[in-house]
């Protein structure tokens, strides 16, 4: 059984920073591919980055050069951060992290952790 949870989500004024961290544990010890995804109110949940054996990437052009994805390794495998800057009030979404678990990637989610950007 895997689980997921996302955490540092808040209300941050335009130009502001947020760091989100997500961490997944289960019963079975391995390295999991992990990416962050978002969902603004009234749209489709898109993916913003992922972190797995081809390395930590930001996949959403909209937010490349203000958004970072990283891992702590030597802290925990399993846990990766979203540190975002200049935020914009079109970055204002529910963001939720996805594990691989299975046979499908990324098919574990956590609850999500709800970003508000004020202008």
């Amino acid at each position: 059984q895997v689980h997921v949870e996302e955490s540092g989500g808040g209300l941050v004024q335009s130009g502001g920073s947020l760091t989100l961290v997500c961490t997944v544990s289960g019963t079975i010890e391995m390295k999991y591919d992990m990416a962050w995804f978002r969902q603004a109110p009234g749209e489709g949940r898109e993916l913003v980055a992922t972190s797995n054996l081809h390395g930590n990437i930001v996949s959403k052009d909209s937010v490349k050069g203000r958004f970072t994805i990283f891992r702590d390794d030597a802290e925990n495998e399993n846990t990766v951060y979203l540190q975002m800057s200049s935020l914009k009030p079109e970055d204002t979404a529910l963001y939720t992290c996805g594990a691989t678990c299975g046979l499908e990637a990324y098919e574990c989610w956590g609850k999500g952790t709800l970003v508000i950007v004020s202008s």
